[in-house]
């Protein structure tokens, strides 16, 4: 009997220890990558911060304010409807182009994690996010409906008016975003891995920077100059606020490529190092390509090379080798250098280069991708063109093309309606003496309110 009795109790033992082993072991799992997650998902916020360092840096001081507040108030505006509807129309169940109502205000969007991921839920939309709870796979992926949109202002910077801008983002952010985030990266998406066609983006190439890109090219055509371009030069009034930008842009992008494995591990890792190797070489060659055929290295082109390789290899962080990434830095860099060059030379008043940056860098980063990913990388991706499937780079092509249909013509409607009802610019007298003053009554520095105070009593 005496035997019989620890025996007895070390058999009936075992399987509650392994069980609670394996309970312990998932709870760690989901609690790591969870924190890695939030940690990520804060990394993409300050990105907006950073971008709007980087924008107000190269306007004029008198509209250094109103530059920065066209992003800022994205925190806002997106930060609100991502919660009420902006979610559930990118990524409930629904149709291949758009998600379903069912996910409005969070109804039904809480802290489960494998039972919503894996099995309870069917038509669960991301399948391959099995360790983060619902809520936080929500609210790093509304980081990313923020800056998205927040790209377009570069191009029509200091002409438009805010209320025009106000509500174009509450438009283009609920009628465009959620249509590129749906069909990319959504369970049934008619582009994407998960039931689509199968193109690669695996932070947003296509999602983010073509989708904005190609909205600023339209933005800017329709809006049209400012009253000041091409004949007086607007130099950036603050060369360091440009390099402060970059420099948290490139911080915040880590949480942009590494965050989008959606887990702590190995592919965040590949993401991490693809992200540092294709922003280094896109900076160094962008220096380079100044050096030798301008004659001087620049501040501002350094920082413009370095934004121009995050954006090229934002589609393919997660499925490229990091000699891979090199090149595609490279040679993104290369391209969007000059594209500078050529819409400096149409005389198309893109005030910041959005599109030649974001536009040409997120196309040539998706045809990249279609080149270079291969499954030794990330088996749920696919080879590309070098690695025995150029069929991948067919897909990666139509992508591309629906997307610039969607942004431009989904943009220039906006628009269109926009003028025709509240106008879309400030007026002349508004524009040449600033917009900081005349839209939101504060300026930057000091210099500008009393000159205006004066000439207003005069």
């Amino acid at each position: 009997m005496l035997l019989s009795i620890p025996l007895t109790g070390s058999v009936l033992a075992e399987p509650a220890t392994a069980e609670s082993a394996q309970t312990a072991a998932t709870t760690a799992t989901v609690q790591a990558d969870t924190a890695f997650m939030l940690i990520c998902a804060a990394l993409v916020l300050l990105m907006t911060p950073g971008l709007a360092f980087f924008y107000g840096g190269f306007v004029r001081s008198r509209n250094v304010l109103n530059t920065m507040m066209m992003t800022f108030i994205l925190m806002g505006i997106v930060g609100v409807s991502w919660i009420l509807w902006g979610y559930s129309l990118s990524f409930a169940p629904g149709l291949p182009f758009i998600g379903g109502l069912q996910w409005l205000f969070l109804n039904g969007v809480g802290l489960e994690t494998t039972d919503y991921l894996n099995g309870s839920a069917p038509d669960a939309v991301v399948s391959y996010a099995a360790t983060i709870p619902h809520e936080t796979f929500m609210m790093y992926q509304g980081m990313f409906a923020i800056i998205t949109p927040a790209l377009i202002s570069g191009a029509i910077v200091e002409r438009i008016s805010f209320k025009a801008y106000f509500w174009f983002i509450v438009l283009w952010s609920t009628l465009l975003y959620p249509i590129f985030a749906h069909m990319v990266w959504a369970k049934g998406g008619f582009l994407g891995l998960y039931g689509g066609l199968g193109a690669l983006d695996f932070a947003g190439g296509t999602v983010v920077h073509i989708s904005s890109g190609v909205s600023a090219l339209v933005a800017a055509r329709v809006i049209g100059p400012r009253k000041t371009f091409p004949n007086q030069p607007a130099a950036p009034h603050n060369v360091p606020y440009i390099l402060i930008g970059a420099g948290l842009l490139w911080f915040g992008w880590f949480g942009f490529n590494a965050g989008s494995a959606l887990a702590s591990g190995s592919l965040a890792t590949v993401a991490f190092v693809a992200t540092n190797s294709a922003a280094a070489a896109a900076a160094l060659v962008w220096v380079i390509l100044e050096w030798v055929l301008r004659g001087k290295p620049t501040a501002v082109g350094i920082a413009t090379g370095a934004v121009a390789g995050l954006v090229g290899v934002t589609p393919a962080a997660g499925f490229v080798t990091p000699v891979a990434a090199l090149l595609i830095g490279a040679i993104t860099s290369t391209a969007c250098f000059f594209a500078v060059s050529l819409k400096a030379k149409l005389q198309f008043d893109d005030s910041l280069d959005t599109f030649p940056v974001h536009g040409v860098g997120g196309t040539v980063g998706a045809l990249l991708t279609g080149l270079f990913a291969t499954k030794a990388v990330n088996s749920a991706g696919g080879d590309g063109l070098f690695y025995g499937n150029p069929g991948q780079l067919v897909t990666q092509i139509i992508a591309i093309l629906i997307a610039y249909a969607i942004a431009g013509i989904g943009t220039f409607v906006i628009l269109k309606v926009l003028d025709a009802t509240i106008g879309l610019r400030v007026n002349s007298e508004a524009e040449l003496q600033g917009v900081d003053v005349n839209e939101h009554g504060e300026e930057g520095y000091g210099e500008e309110m009393g000159a205006f105070s004066m000439t207003r009593v005069e």
